[in-house]
């Protein structure tokens, strides 16, 4: 059962990932407002298919905090990458910069209002980071990251890359911790499984904190759903 729902949901998901990608000139020519409605529109999509494809259910822990915000997530499927910018608000997301070399995507990740980084961490691209980052408070809106990188496998706990530290800094925003439980369901590799994905948000942590403790203090929250 489970490969035939992993079959049905990848044509599903794909197919309909091509056309949203494709309108995206034509949402763009509405204005920004009009392109994030276009991103939530496919982010419910695929919450749609997870849950009724693949017989996926969402569970919510604690409460979504609202306001201008720095969001950092624990990112084991690309469950998450969408569905957490729909349900925060249409964030400034931090995505890598590779991401952004694919044809139209790229062009449309750009317009959305990504925060593009490069992941050899070089002062340089730390502080291009920072600039975008900068740009998207002063616009007021909140600010989504991966601060361990990339998607890792259940239960690894992989440090912190040390561009957090530095967007925390640089914004001065409380941060809210959101532990995710999504990669035994929608592993990297292999067949999807029907289950539940868990998303943990926790209390916000107070801006001005010393590099350590908010990265340890971080690192912990995003990772209370291991094990």
């Amino acid at each position: 059962m489970d490969a035939v729902r992993t079959v049905v949901f990848r044509i599903f998901f794909y197919c309909m990932s091509v056309v949203m990608v494709l309108l995206v000139p034509v949402a763009a020519l509405f204005g920004t407002r009009f392109l994030r409605g276009h991103a939530n529109v496919w982010a419910w999509l695929l919450q749609w298919s997870v849950r009724y494809l693949v017989g996926v259910r969402l569970r919510i822990e604690g409460a979504v905090p609202q306001g201008q915000l720095l969001f950092a997530g624990k990112h084991e499927s690309y469950f998450e990458a969408l569905e957490l910018t729909r349900m925060l608000g249409s964030p400034a997301t931090v995505m890598k910069r590779e991401l952004t070399r694919i044809p139209l995507w790229g062009w449309a990740a750009k317009r959305y209002g990504t925060i593009v980084v490069d992941r050899t961490a070089n002062a340089a691209a730390l502080r291009s980071m920072m600039r975008e980052a900068k740009l998207a408070r002063a616009s007021g809106r909140s600010v989504l990251i991966f601060p361990e990188g990339t998607r890792v496998l259940p239960g690894e706990a992989p440090p912190l890359r040390s561009g957090f530290a530095g967007l925390y800094r640089a914004l001065d925003l409380p941060v809210v911790p959101v532990a995710v439980r999504s990669g035994h369901v929608w592993p990297r590799k292999g067949l999807m499984h029907s289950g539940e994905i868990v998303f943990r948000f926790g209390p916000p942590i107070p801006a001005g904190l010393p590099r350590g403790e908010i990265e340890a203090r971080v690192h912990a929250a995003i990772n209370a759903l291991n094990g």
